[in-house]
């Protein structure tokens, strides 16, 4: 498996987290095929990445609740 650089991607914080500094997740659109997943709390560990496919399905399953 090859290694991704992260180093420059732009985070931005989910619209689902908590903006009173809790429960706070980050991700990053701007990879091809791939959306990283970050804890903003922690961000010196490694992301978890996901494809894109099953990520749009992840956010649609929350959308419908």
């Amino acid at each position: 498996m090859r290694a991704i650089d992260l180093s420059t991607i732009t985070w931005r914080k989910s619209s689902y987290s908590n903006q009173d500094g809790g429960q706070c997740l980050e991700v990053a659109d701007n990879v091809p095929s791939l959306v990283p997943v970050r804890d903003s709390k922690d961000t010196t560990r490694t992301p978890l990445l996901f494809g894109a496919p099953a990520w749009a399905a992840f956010v649609s399953g929350v959308k419908r609740g």
